[in-house]
Formats: C-alpha cells, sequence, structure tokens
C-alpha cells in the first residue's frame, strides 16, 4: 500500500542490469540503495510498478548514454515523472573519482531530489531513429 510520500529514484543504467537508488521526500528523507535489476523492457516495467506502489508519488531520472530513451519511455507510458540527465551536468563533489554504480544511483536520486539536475531534451522516436538524432 501506497504512504503517499514522494519518491525520487535514481537509475545507473547498463546494458544488462540497472542500479536503483530511493530518496524519500524532506531533507531528512532516506536515500538508500535499492539494488541491481534486470534492464529489459520487462524487469524495469516490474521494478517502476513495485516502486510506485510504495509511494504516492515517483519522480525517475537516469544519465543519457548509449541505451536511448527507450527507458524514458517505459516510465512515462507507465504515468511517472522521468528526467534524463547529461552526465557532464550533474554535479560532482572535488575529489569523488570513485565510481560505481550504487554511488551513481544513491546520487542520481539525492540530486533529483534537490533539484540539482538538469534534463535533456528527449527526442520522440522518429527523431531518435534518424542518423545524428540523439540518444
Amino acid at each position: 500500500m501506497a504512504d503517499y510520500r514522494a519518491a525520487f529514484v535514481g537509475i545507473d543504467v547498463a546494458k544488462l542490469k540497472n542500479a536503483i537508488a530511493i530518496a524519500e521526500t524532506g531533507r531528512e528523507g532516506e536515500v538508500r540503495f535499492f539494488g541491481e535489476v534486470d534492464a529489459s523492457a520487462t524487469g524495469m516495467r516490474r521494478v517502476v510498478e513495485r516502486i510506485a506502489s510504495r509511494f504516492g508519488g515517483v519522480h525517475f531520472c537516469y544519465e543519457a548514454g548509449p541505451t536511448g530513451y527507450g527507458l524514458y519511455r517505459l516510465i512515462r507510458s507507465l504515468g511517472h515523472e522521468c528526467t534524463v540527465v547529461a552526465p557532464s551536468l550533474i554535479p560532482r563533489k572535488p575529489g569523488d573519482r570513485v565510481k560505481t554504480n550504487r554511488r551513481d544511483a544513491v546520487s542520481l536520486a539525492r540530486l533529483l531530489r534537490t533539484g540539482e539536475l538538469t534534463a535533456v531534451w528527449v527526442p520522440d522516436e522518429s527523431h531518435e531513429a534518424r542518423p545524428g538524432g540523439g540518444g
């Protein structure tokens, strides 16, 4: 049953498995690693629905990259907000050089909650299919 708090979900996207972290509403809200899940459309649909069932509103985000915008379209088709961000525009702490999927997902969730991420334009499928069309 949903507890009617909002949640902000960071997804570190990879070819086979996506790392997922959830930041609950409020400055003191917990930020926790949810886990790694199958990156297929079926696997992601399942996890999006599972997370959404626990919260009153959910906003997802992930870094733009070679996987394209299919995940964005899937999340939007399920009725949730989704932001795609440019990796070059993600604020990073000085000296924070260790990159892991888990840390990236937690960082994305935290930054989404605080409004520190800059969204990129997501092309529609016809634009994305063109050479040089994005994604």
